[in-house]
């Protein structure tokens, strides 16, 4: 071929195949057909080249054909997640050969790293004197980039590692893991031996800290909190300072939360001025644009959601925030919602009961109320409304509004649905006050009030990285556990907030939520389905030793930190732990919570430490680990597989998900090959394939398969352990709204306190093509193809806006010059949530 190829340093050489196959039999190293392999992605290459290409472009072509060929074998994944490494490592820590060479490049430029970043600003100055650092960097072991997938190399790229201040990029993944493992030492007696525990189970992707910890963890800028969770006052100054919050926290990071019930209603008199409310909405249209301006770097909007409890009387008005008509001003385009329902409405659903709408004005005490005592009160607004004695309310069927709940759900996959009185009767931390709502992702549950906006710090434990050979090694999982709860609480001395209510509470009540991924890929690992009676007994047995192990550890630290400040006449102080809720929810509301009480822990004897003291107001919380999941290359926190193959959308770009452990059973069984191309035109859905055996039909449902009231199941069980709650995403078939309801109405019965995103099927997929690329195809089919990776590279080099554009302009046409068409899940038009949305949740991450 004659192509020249212009070097890093500016020279030209003629283009050598013979080296650009050797480089990809390297990043081929340990799989099978590795010069096979090398010899395909060469061939199809050399369809994309053209005289001039940098070596950096012509690598990153070289991934994307890797890339291209994943549907076809996901070892190809593996291809270019090492030849993306390998380009890391070459642009931050220069050329090697040997596996010896590049650690040894760790080695020698780690201490040199980390003072160049603290000269320069990026990194906390304590970083480069409170740790030897000779000693750390001897820990670092590049070979353990081995875990990573291709997507998660990107994600922690372009996500979470930091960049010198001329955006050049400093760090590779073993400098990332080291550099946010020393900021979540920096106030231990020993930081660096702190350090190196956490590098080990972090760089091992054991257990990760959420999305803000890992950008922000070690930083000059260390906001390293997780969850916000806020509430509008009804008087103008103090919704006004919740906005100006609002626009701090979102500048930091943070996902917030933000309750709006306490606003009086539209109409509602004003006696200051004589005049009549506006009531919530337009307000919230207002925090809506302050998260589109107080955006992340000019990359993402902010994230929130409103929360209201469904007794205010615009609450119809609340429903529709989220639908695409209507009139702009009255709509949130970038907020969640989520509603706040009471044990008092779900039984008036079930009794087919009115159900009473009342102004705040005149109703404000049912917002501070919850169980037994809500519903009095509740009655006794009812009476009041009946005589007469109310300026204004209104009534409806309370399973009318129930409908509309599910049905804006449906068509908006909003609001979500949680419940006041079960977070409130099974909280342990009730001493501080009321429970007002949830957080953005919906797994947060602490007291709030003006003094104090609630905090949360979470991490999450990637169970498939505990289980060997079948088995789950316990005694690892316990060490885990006691080290990110451990690490957490550093965090809270460490992290600095903007917002001095959000720094009083983290303070005061040291919340923290660890939560879990990768569950449904353990089931998979095991042969078991989704639904069945082996995962929800899995799920209970690991949430309960993750839970005992979690309060434990924050008892030992409350013995050498001290207990947090506001333990005193909380329910820890009485010795309540998590299980012992589920009766108190159930004597509140009067009806019974369907689900075991089984427990296998010594509990009797926690209950006696934790009487004595306890470091953390919350221990427990799973949240969505979306992004987080990426990294770790695990299923995210409890969720089922969407599909066995699909698009994934992400900030950082579409990537073609395969389900790893799928095609190691059909190979294992001599049928990949054979059943490959059907797998692919079926969109990764086996249970019409003939040639499939039943039992891994029953393994490999997608979550549209799955009957939801196991996704219930699973989050019932694990809840009963677990002090906050959980990110439970649901994903249905039925598109019928009592059917709906009725599930929703499961959830409540068995104690669930909130779910998350509802995903509709879809009624319509997209055409996919299962073509391997013809090696006879034009030139300009092949040159259109070259963009794209050109584009990529660009990218990531910083190139132009116009060099960009052109690879943007370029990709579609790339992907047919490759014979592949994203598998994307084409969301059904009454459902316009991509199922995937949800991913870029950034704060829960």
């Amino acid at each position: 071929m004659n192509i020249t190829v212009v070097k890093r340093d500016g020279t030209a050489e003629p283009y050598d195949g013979r080296k650009i196959a050797r480089t990809i039999a390297e990043a081929a190293v340990g799989l099978d057909d590795r010069f096979g392999r090398a010899a395909q992605v060469r061939s199809e290459l050399e369809l994309t080249l053209f005289d001039g290409i940098t070596s950096e472009q012509l690598t990153e072509a070289a991934i994307q054909v890797a890339l291209q060929n994943v549907k076809e074998d996901p070892a190809f994944d593996t291809v270019a997640a090492r030849m993306l490494c390998t380009t890391m490592y070459r642009r931050v820590l220069g050329d090697h050969r040997t596996p010896d060479d590049l650690r040894a490049l760790h080695t020698s430029r780690f201490a040199g790293y980390i003072r160049r970043a603290v000269a320069d600003g990026v990194l906390d100055a304590r970083l480069g004197r409170a740790f030897d650092l000779d000693r750390l960097a001897a820990a670092l072991d590049p070979g353990r980039d081995e875990s990573l997938r291709y997507i998660g190399v990107v994600t922690l790229r372009h996500r979470y590692m930091v960049n010198a201040p001329d955006g050049a990029p400093i760090e590779v993944p073993q400098f990332f893991w080291m550099r946010v493992a020393m900021g979540l030492a920096l106030n231990e007696a020993d930081p660096t031996s702190s350090a190196l525990a956490c590098y080990e189970r972090m760089s091992r992707l054991e257990y990760l800290p959420a999305g803000s910890t890992l950008v922000n963890a070690g930083t000059a800028h260390a906001q390293l909190s997780n969850c916000f969770v806020l509430e509008m006052d009804d008087e103008i100054e103090h919704i006004a300072k919740s906005i100006r919050d609002v626009m701090w926290l979102t500048k930091g990071t943070g996902g917030i939360g933000l309750s709006v019930t306490k606003l009086r209603a539209e109409g509602s008199p004003i006696r200051s001025n004589s005049t009549t409310s506006t009531g919530p909405i337009p307000f919230m249209h207002t925090v809506d644009s302050t998260l589109r301006a107080v955006s992340r770097g000019g990359k993402k909007f902010g994230a929130l959601c409103f929360y209201m409890e469904n007794w205010h009387l615009d609450f119809p008005q609340f429903l529709d925030l989220r639908q695409n008509s209507g009139d702009p001003y009255r709509r949130t385009r970038t907020a969640n919602t989520a509603v706040w329902i009471s044990d008092e409405f779900m039984k008036r659903v079930a009794d087919d009961a009115d159900w009473y709408l009342f102004d705040p004005l005149e109703a404000a005490d049912l917002a501070e109320l919850y169980g037994a005592q809500f519903s009095r009160r509740y009655a006794e607004y009812v009476r009041k409304a009946e005589a007469g004695e109310l300026r204004t309310f209104a009534k409806v069927r309370a399973r009318e509004q129930f409908r509309a709940m599910v049905l804006s759900l449906q068509t908006t996959s909003h609001p979500w649905l949680t419940w006041k009185d079960p977070i409130n009767n099974r909280a342990l931390n009730n001493n501080t006050g009321t429970i007002h709502l949830s957080n953005l992702c919906t797994e947060i549950c602490l007291p709030q009030d003006k003094e104090n906006i609630a905090v949360c710090n979470l991490a999450s434990i990637n169970l498939v990285r505990h289980l060997e050979a079948g088995r789950f090694d316990w005694d690892r999982l316990a060490q885990t556990v006691r080290l990110a709860v451990r690490q957490l609480d550093n965090l809270i001395d460490i992290t600095v907030s903007s917002v001095p209510e959000a720094e009083r509470s983290n303070e005061l009540n040291r919340a923290v939520g660890l939560g879990v991924m990768g569950f449904a890929e353990v089931v998979e690992r095991l042969g078991w389905s989704y639904q069945s009676e082996f995962a929800y007994e899995l799920i209970d047995e690991l949430m309960e030793f993750i839970s005992w192990h979690a309060i434990d550890a924050s008892a030992d630290l409350a013995r050498e930190r001290g207990a947090y400040p506001n333990f005193s006449g909380s329910r820890w102080s009485e010795g309540i732990v998590p299980i012992d809720t589920v009766d108190l929810a159930e004597q509140q509301r009067g009806v019974a919570v369907t689900v075991s009480r089984t427990s296998r822990m010594d509990w009797e004897r926690l209950r006696r430490k934790v009487r004595g003291g306890i470091r953390n107001a919350t221990l427990l919380a799973i949240a969505p680990t979306a992004s987080i999941g990426l990294v770790a290359g695990t299923t995210p926190g409890l969720d089922p597989r969407f599909t066995q193959i699909f698009s994934r959308a992400t900030s950082s770009g579409k990537f073609l998900e395969v389900n790893q452990n799928l095609v190691a059973a059909l190979k294992a069984r001599g049928l990949w090959e054979s059943v490959r191309d059907d797998v692919l035109r079926a969109q990764g859905d086996v249970a019409s394939l003939p040639d499939v055996p039943d039992t891994l039909k029953a393994v490999y449902k997608t979550s549209f398969q799955l009957s939801p009231y196991a996704f219930l199941e699973v989050a019932a069980r694990a809840q009963k352990w677990v002090d906050q709650a959980i990110s439970r995403n649901m994903y249905l078939e039925t598109r019928d709204p009592d059917e709906t309801m009725e599930i929703y109405a499961a959830a409540w019965a068995k104690g669930m306190k909130t779910t998350y995103y509802l995903h509709m099927k879809p009624r319509h997929t997209a055409e996919q093509s299962t073509v391997r690329v013809n090696k006879a195809e034009s030139s300009t089919m092949a040159r259109a193809a070259t963009v794209t990776a050109v584009a990529s590279s660009s990218a990531e080099s910083g190139a132009s806006d116009a060099t960009r554009g052109t690879g943007t302009r370029a990709r579609r046409a790339a992907g047919r010059g490759f014979g592949f068409q994203e598998v994307d899940v084409v969301a059904d038009v009454a459902c316009p949530v991509d199922p995937q949305e949800h991913l870029e949740c950034e704060a829960c991450q």
